[in-house]
Parts: structure tokens; C-alpha cells; sequence
């Protein structure tokens, strides 16, 4: 059975994909990537892939779709499928860029509290019975990381490079995925992909906004089976 690689995305561990861990895991072996280490998106890849099977499907949320798109072009004859879940394959805009600077100066204050809880969380998820629950899990995974994780995660979305040329290369099962209410990544984004990958499929999650593995685990699950499975 081929390794599933999951890449989580800024400031999250392995529990952003607990469902999905759960889920797979006693039918396939699972590797959780750590993307905390450097302050490059390629240095990040690059350790993800030192780690990584010979072989695996990937997948990556957020900020780990980037690093997972980074991936498929340094190596994309070691990715078996990938899935992009809830990301953006452009590099950043100007303005986004000066919005991180007073974060990261904030963050080195020892502000990462307030960030997460002011700046961040309150655009990660749909209005749902969970959203809570969620975001209390979202800070505790956001402050376990620290804010040295915080600072070169941002330094590395910043400086990252344009992927629509990786992904226009593509021919291997592609699953596009985000959640209906997504508000940092779009549906209209998520379309554009689509479109980039010859034979993709784009699966919009009902009930979920940025995180849909934890948001709407059943649907996301579902997806992402049906990705497993595709020849």
C-alpha cells in the first residue's frame, strides 16, 4: 500500500489531521511531515523529502500544500497522487507581505497569543457548532510550535516562488480540495488549480471554512478516499 505523506499548514502539528490519521492509518502507512525547521519553502521540502518513502501520496493543507507543491518540483518522481487541500499556489502579494511584517514584529515581542487569537484564527472556519472547540485546538497547536516556528514559517511564505507552472506539469491523480466558507483561500483559487491539472478534481467540503479535516472530517474523508483509490 502506497505511504500517505501529510504535510499540515502555519503554526499546526499532526492533530490538524487527527480525523484523517484515524481514519487511514490501519490500512495504509501514514508519515506526518514537520515543516518547522527552516525559512524557505524549498529547505522545507527538501526536508520533508530526506524523510519521506522512496514513494507517496502527498498531501498538504495550507501552507503544506505550498511546501507539498514545492515537492512536485523538486521530485515529482517520488510522488505516487497529491492533494492540495485549502492552499494557494501563487506567490505572496505586496500587500500580504506587509501585513506578516507587523505580525512577525509583534510575534518577536512575545505577542503570539494575541495574533493567533486576533489576526489569524477568526478567518480559519465556517460558523459551525465545533468552530470553538477548533479554535482552542488551533491555539494550543499555535503555542506547543512557539514563535521561532511562527517567525520562519512566515519568513518562508513570504519569499515563497509561483507554482502554476508545477502544477500545469501534472499527470498524476490530483485531488483540489477547500472548504465552502474558506475565506484565506477561496473557491476561485482552488478553480484556477483545477483548471492548471489535466483530469483533477476539485471537491468543494460543505460546513467547513480553511481547516475541513477538522471541520467536516466525514466529507474530507470521503474525498480523500476516493483520491486513494483513483488509477
Amino acid at each position: 500500500m502506497t505511504p500517505l505523506v501529510l504535510i499540515p499548514g502555519m503554526m499546526c502539528d499532526a492533530r490538524l489531521f487527527g480525523p484523517q490519521i484515524a481514519a487511514f492509518s490501519a490500512t495504509r502507512p501514514i508519515h506526518l511531515a514537520v515543516i518547522s525547521g527552516h525559512a524557505s519553502v524549498t529547505e522545507l521540502a527538501r526536508d520533508v523529502l530526506r524523510t519521506a518513502p522512496d514513494r507517496f501520496a502527498l498531501c498538504g493543507l495550507s501552507m503544506g500544500g505550498i511546501v507539498a507543491m514545492e515537492i512536485l518540483r523538486l521530485s515529482p518522481d517520488r510522488v505516487d497522487r497529491v492533494a492540495l487541500l485549502d492552499t494557494n499556489p501563487l506567490a505572496e502579494l505586496d500587500e500580504v507581505k506587509q501585513k506578516r511584517l507587523p505580525q512577525m514584529m509583534a510575534v518577536r515581542d512575545g505577542k503570539l497569543t494575541q495574533i493567533m487569537r486576533d489576526e489569524l484564527k477568526p478567518n480559519y472556519l465556517a460558523d459551525t457548532p465545533h468552530r470553538g472547540a477548533i479554535l482552542d485546538l488551533c491555539m494550543d497547536m499555535a503555542l506547543a510550535l512557539g514563535p521561532h516556528v511562527f517567525l520562519h514559517q512566515s519568513r518562508a511564505l513570504m519569499d515563497r516562488e509561483d507554482q502554476t507552472e508545477t502544477l500545469s506539469q501534472l499527470d498524476i491523480p490530483t485531488l483540489i480540495l477547500c472548504g465552502r466558507d474558506d475565506r484565506l483561500c477561496p473557491i476561485s483559487r482552488h478553480e484556477v488549480m483545477a483548471g492548471l491539472v489535466q483530469g483533477s478534481r476539485l471537491e468543494i467540503i460543505e460546513n467547513a471554512g480553511h481547516l475541513p479535516t477538522l471541520e467536516n472530517p466525514q466529507d474530507t474523508n470521503a474525498a480523500l478516499a476516493r483520491w486513494l483509490e483513483e488509477r
